[in-house]
């Protein structure tokens, strides 16, 4: 621990910003009011804790990718409104293979399979396989809709007959078959909105109906079951449309895990699944999120208590701490509770972030104190002491803090706005707690001094660096510039060449189950992601309209042929299939009928065939009206760039196509992914230039030299600088995680910065040399600046040891970038200090 002389009683020569000496005087008064009602401030903590707290069970977890973006943004509300009349489009794909996918003996065990799935797994929708998928032929003029499988293959001819009527059958083919036959699908659709909420009776239902005899309503009740989600009895009275609610992330994970399940039984050798999809994959992203978050924040606070004991070598200094930052971390997350708030990917490194970030403003109050307290001081006036040394540091530092964090507050990516909103708030409350818990908690278990045996300034290792640091600085101002110059190009250069991109896939390792599935699949059944595209002719009927059924069918064949480096259309499921399906079973299943019918009428005749026969799938791709079809174009797993290119080649050429015919909206995963590219972009530009400039002014506010104030901004950007580099050299997109670096580094950055100026400004003025007071602010703040930055570095390079690689990537790049911050104080910010009043003396 550095000597006791090396703090200086506060300067009695008055300093440039007179303010600063009466806020230190306000901060001492406020020590001592401290010191004397501990008792009443320790009990309204207490009670702040437990309101807060008490909102922690309300607080969830959240991986969905609507989840991403607010609520009121235009994409998700179109998507909202694709849900509303089509259902939920992600799927869940069940791949399995065996030696003889049509043997008796695969069959057999396919449908237990498709039969358990469907018994046990809560929030499903629909499921497809070679047992129930649609089988559309025509028989003695007849037209027969039924299940494939509907009856059951005794062997021989009857099984050769599937296994034609299957591989031949452009429907199947990579949906629930694979080109070669050597893999089927499971195809699973979960429902679109929660069941909590729409539970109701039958008397409920007759209730509402009660003095209404007439055939609408009639028909409300019972034919409105076989409407398509988001019509007839789903939105009637006991779950009104506007009080719907979409299906939840926890939801969402029942259904995925009750799958997984049921496959873990029927997984082995000759009859062997895969599962994969969006939901399998957010599911799979929760479940490091559940595993992370305790990990990490148990390893948080076994660094945090190691460092403190190290520094401190009393059990105080350990135990203060933690209180004020477990403290802070419980009362951040009830309130986040209490504000409806969800943890969503991002928002998962806040717990780890505050614990980190929480300490470092208590080791400041602590070194101090106990340095004053062991030079004989009695409790009071070191409490007061240490506020008027290091309280107006410790408000600015917090500040800068927080306006990082707070740059990311409107953001339109809704996890990051939320984590700047809570991040924001935690600071703030670790401030309070800091200023006002701790000195309370140091009033009331009254610790006792510790006699140390007088030192030199150069007495220990530590001082004696220090005082080299300080030489060498100075000395050799001219080429730490330098460097610090040559290292500024170089990053600009690597940071010119940084390419957005945001694929959740990757975040695995490759040799992770769902990473190897969503390969596998994305191979053998050609993806099981989708756009989808809503065309609306704007009256009823207008889908009968032979030309827009065969732009439709001219669309769909032109998407086959899309070409893209990162991407591929696997398979196009469209109204105008359904119709050439149609028309070739009425005319004898011939193969030249697989085509649209030119007349009118005669479509509308065949649709309305289809309806009568029983099957009820013409409710997924069309509105009751027959005014609006969706277009789902499946793709394999892609990186957001390639779905942006993708969600803009389909809506120039549907415009395109028809124009003054139909309007058009692109909708499903992968425009919600285009967005979230655009709105990452656009956040991570604007939180970037926000902190920078708000960082800088409250610099220049409390240095009080315009000049000073810009030029100790450099230490603080040359990190972010050689980190945005470092991915642009190294190929590394800048992704959801990565990008949060720049503010969040450069919030925890300045933090050295301005316990370094602020101390250097008070002995600058007190001894009028450079150097004497860059020694001075080395020796009574430099081992803070040190243990305070090994916490933050520390509590992120933790994140090196999880099993995703964007939160090891996000921890190294911000570990490194504050260790890189705290050099930069100790070398570059004497240089230019030196540099600058050389220059001023010579002027």
């Amino acid at each position: 621990m550095p000597n006791q002389e090396n703090i200086l009683p506060p300067p009695t020569r008055p300093l440039s910003a007179p303010w600063r000496i009466r806020i230190e005087a306000h901060f001492e008064r406020f020590g001592r009011f401290v010191f004397r009602h501990h008792w009443k401030i320790l009990l309204a903590i207490v009670a702040v804790v437990i309101g807060c707290g008490s909102g922690l069970p309300k607080l969830s977890l959240d991986t969905s990718t609507e989840g991403f973006l607010h609520p009121q943004d235009p994409t998700l509300s179109v998507y909202n409104e694709f849900r509303e009349q089509f259902g939920r489009e992600e799927l869940i794909l069940v791949a399995v293979t065996g030696p003889d996918i049509f043997a008796p003996e695969f069959l057999a065990r396919l449908r237990a399979l498709h039969q358990a799935i469907e018994a046990e797994t809560p929030h499903l929708e629909d499921i497809t396989s070679l047992v129930n998928v649609r089988n559309t032929r025509g028989e003695g003029g007849t037209l027969r809709v039924e299940e494939l499988l509907q009856r059951w293959p005794d062997g021989g001819a009857s099984l050769d007959q599937i296994r034609t009527q299957a591989m031949g059958s452009a429907l199947y083919r990579n949906m629930i078959l694979s080109e070669d036959a050597t893999t089927t699908a499971l195809v699973i659709r979960s429902s679109a909105f929660s069941s909590e909420g729409v539970e109701f009776s039958v008397d409920d239902v007759l209730a509402g109906l009660e003095g209404d005899t007439t055939d609408e309503a009639t028909d409300t009740l019972i034919g409105g079951f076989d409407e398509a989600p988001g019509e007839g009895a789903s939105t009637g009275a006991a779950a009104p449309a506007g009080q719907r609610v979409v299906l939840s992330d926890a939801e969402n994970s029942e259904l995925v895990r009750a799958v997984q399940s049921v496959i873990d039984r029927f997984d082995r050798d000759g009859f062997s699944i895969r599962l994969a999809g969006s939901p399998v994959i957010l599911d799979d992203l929760k479940r490091s999120m559940e595993t992370n978050l305790p990990r990490f924040t148990i390893i948080s606070l076994c660094t945090i208590s190691l460092l403190l004991a190290l520094m401190f070598r009393r059990l105080s200094g350990v135990l203060l701490p933690l209180a004020v930052v477990i403290l802070s971390l419980l009362s951040t997350l009830g309130l986040m509770g209490h504000l409806g708030m969800s943890i969503k990917l991002p928002t998962q490194i806040l717990p780890s972030f505050l614990l980190a970030v929480g300490v470092g403003a208590s080791v400041h109050i602590l070194a101090i104190f106990y340095r004053y307290l062991d030079q004989g001081n009695g409790s009071r006036e070191s409490i007061a002491f240490t506020l008027g040394h290091s309280g107006l540091a410790i408000v600015m530092t917090s500040l800068t803090t927080a306006a990082g964090l707070a740059s990311f507050a409107g953001s339109p990516v809704a996890p990051i706005s939320d984590l700047g909103f809570a991040a924001t708030i935690g600071v703030l409350i670790a401030l309070i707690f800091t200023l006002v818990m701790l000195p309370a908690l140091l009033a009331l278990i009254r610790i006792k001094s510790v006699t140390r045996s007088p030192r030199s300034a150069r007495g220990t290792v530590i001082d004696r660096l220090f005082t080299w640091v300080t030489d060498f600085s100075i000395d050799r101002s001219g080429g730490v510039l330098a460097l610090s110059v040559l290292l500024t190009v170089a990053g600009i250069s690597g940071a010119a060449m940084v390419q957005f991109g945001h694929n959740p896939l990757e975040w695995f390792p490759d040799d992770e189950p769902i990473y190897q599935n969503t390969m596998f699949i994305d191979q053998q059944l050609k993806g099981g992601g989708v756009a989808e595209v809503v065309v609306d002719t704007g009256r009823e009927n207008g889908l009968y309209e032979p030309a827009v059924m065969k732009e439709l069918d001219r669309l769909a064949t032109e998407l086959y042929g899309y070409q893209d480096p990162d991407l591929f259309v696997g398979k196009i499921f469209s109204l105008s299939d359904m119709l050439k399906e149609i028309n070739q079973a009425l005319n004898n299943n011939q193969s030249e009928a697989y085509a649209i019918p030119k007349d009118r009428e005669l479509i509308a005749q065949e649709f309305l065939l289809f309806e009568n026969s029983g099957s009820d799938d013409l409710e997924d791709v069309v509105d009751s009206r027959f005014q609006k079809t969706r277009v789902t174009v499946k793709v394999p797993w892609a990186d957001t760039i390639a779905y942006a290119r993708l969600t803009a080649y389909l809506e120039t050429h549907f415009n395109a196509a028809f124009e003054g015919v139909a309007s058009i909206q692109v909708t499903g995963l992968a425009a919600l992914f285009g967005r979230i590219l655009r709105a990452s972009i656009q956040s991570m530009q604007q939180s970037y230039v926000i902190a920078a400039l708000v960082i800088t002014l409250m610099m220049i506010l409390l240095i009080g030299d315009l000049r000073i104030g810009l030029v100790s901004m450099m230490p603080n950007l040359l990190p972010i600088v050689l980190v945005m580099g470092y991915l642009g050299w190294a190929g590394i997109q800048l992704d959801m995680f990565n990008m949060l670096v720049g503010s969040i580094a450069l919030g925890l950055a300045v933090d050295d910065t301005v316990h370094f100026m602020h101390n250097y400004r008070r002995y600058y003025h007190l001894s009028g040399d450079v150097r004497q007071a860059v020694r001075e602010t080395l020796l009574s703040t430099g081992r803070a600046m040190a243990v305070t930055t090994m916490v933050l570095a520390t509590g992120f390079y933790t994140y090196t040891l999880a099993d995703m690689n964007n939160l090891i990537l996000f921890g190294a790049l911000t570990g490194s970038a504050i260790v890189i911050a705290l050099v930069a104080n100790f070398l570059l910010a004497p240089a230019l200090m030196h540099q600058l009043h050389k220059r001023r003396i010579t002027a």
